[in-house]
């Protein structure tokens, strides 16, 4: 007989997607979005819940109610040469060049660099990054233990932890949100830009990576129908969804809050340090760096989780240990790159794949109103394509985006897409491929059912 989930354990599955999902940007990027927001904070933060829980929250869905297990077969819709290159793509960003060694780098920044002087942090960083990972790499050679690690135990201390700072700032707040000044493009644009800066989180991404973690967690419990599985990843999903859009709502508008007493900072690691060093001083920065240095582990046990997994199942001559070993081993290089230059680097990144995966996230949703055509796949993916290879360049540093060729393509996107001065030019494309291919598929369907 089938296993039924109790209320308990769909809460434990939850905390631990939350757990996976919530690591040390997602604390970062919501408070500088507040802080340069201002008084359109509502505005830009709605923007920002758009890419930072809604689309994590319908790639899940889309994982579920599709039967694939994993974003390979997600992307095998279009082909399966695009779902291997566009998986490989996605680990490489979420895995070991962008969000692990941020991991590692956001922690050291905010939890351990207050306490040594500036002669001492590149050789600290360098230990530091090794023991992270070291901690990191010995959690995840247990795979099925993952729940009791991040759901039951490191989820609960990062959640009090961060609810007992959030508590002190909103009882006793630094300044009002009305009165605080408006920075750049969120003076005209906050919903877009806050909807851009969603991408920093990483999430919806996370979420094509984790659905193997949740449902291979379902499925150890004791589910085994198909249905069933994808009812309880929804259920569960719900629940860290709802929590994290309450924290980063709270996180932006502390954000704002701050400006009452400090000045924008460069980056909301900073914004954090200035507020819990407010609130608690000494204690404040200790309490701070037990919060971040938890965020970032227990999405890294997650990211090498999924990472090690995937390749183990795409490139099967290698092992799960393998695996799991090189992925700890190369963000420990990365990560001593600094966290402003892995954010510059992944920005232009971020900006080519994020529309890729939002169509592969909607795509599926619309199977049960149209049913699956592979056209509309194949047509609708490689216009979002075209486009979300300007919006990448548009995104890139000044010594790529300023050579002339990538300039007169940057002028194209520019005079030729729709949104692409907002970072969205990917959208007219996805929707005119969607169109035609549909149609003729439509129209291919009725010729061969007439023949």
């Amino acid at each position: 007989m089938e296993h039924k989930l109790s209320f308990r354990e769909k809460l434990f599955i939850g905390s631990m997607l939350f757990g996976l999902f919530f690591g040390a940007g997602n604390l970062i990027f919501p408070i500088h979005l507040g802080q340069e927001a201002g008084a359109n904070v509502f505005s830009a933060n709605l923007g920002f819940l758009v890419t930072g829980i809604g689309l994590p929250f319908l790639g899940i869905i889309a994982l579920a109610i599709s039967g694939s297990g994993n974003v390979y077969d997600l992307a095998s819709k279009v082909n399966q040469r695009y779902a291997k290159i566009f998986t490989v793509l996605l680990y490489l960003v979420i895995g070991p060049f962008f969000a692990l060694p941020r991991l590692a780098t956001t922690s050291f920044e905010i939890g351990i660099a207050p306490f040594i002087n500036a002669q001492q942090q590149p050789l600290v960083l360098a230990l530091f990054s090794v023991i992270f990972f070291l901690i990191a790499w010995g959690f995840a050679r247990k795979p099925t233990k993952i729940l009791v690690y991040v759901g039951k135990f490191l989820n609960p201390i990062f959640l009090i932890l961060l609810g007992f700072l959030l508590l002190l700032a909103f009882v006793n707040p630094l300044g009002s949100i009305t009165d605080a000044a408006v920075q750049g493009s969120y003076q005209s644009e906050a919903f877009s830009t806050g909807f851009t800066q969603g991408y920093n989180t990483l999430d919806a991404l996370a979420a094509l990576a984790f659905g193997i973690v949740i449902i291979s967690t379902v499925k150890n419990l004791g589910v085994k129908k198909e249905a069933t599985i994808a009812k309880y990843t929804i259920q569960s999903g719900a629940i860290s969804i709802i929590l994290m859009g309450v924290i980063y709502t709270l996180l932006a508008y502390l954000g704002t809050m701050s400006l009452g007493s400090f000045a924008v900072s460069e980056n909301g690691g900073i914004a954090l340090a200035q507020v819990a060093n407010y609130y608690l001083g000494g204690l404040g920065s200790f309490i701070l760096a037990l919060i971040v240095i938890t965020a970032c582990l227990k999405t890294a046990i997650g990211l090498i989780t999924s990472f090690s997994e995937t390749f183990a199942d795409l490139f099967p001559k290698r092992s799960y240990n393998f695996y799991i070993l090189v992925v700890s081993f190369l963000p420990c290089l990365f990560a001593n790159v600094g966290l402003t230059k892995i954010i510059e680097f992944s920005t232009p990144v971020l900006m080519f794949l994020y529309p890729l995966a939002i169509v592969l996230i909607l795509l599926p949703l619309l199977e049960p109103l149209i049913g699956y055509r592979r056209l509309v796949y194949q047509m609708t993916t490689y216009f979002t394509l075209f486009a979300a290879i300007i919006d990448g360049l548009n995104a890139a540093p000044a010594w790529i985006s300023n050579w002339s060729i990538i300039e007169s393509i940057i002028n194209f996107g520019s005079n030729y897409l729709p949104f692409f001065n907002i970072g969205m030019g990917w959208i007219i494309p996805a929707v005119v491929g969607f169109i035609i291919s549909f149609i003729l598929d439509l129209n291919f369907n009725k010729r061969i059912k007439k023949t």
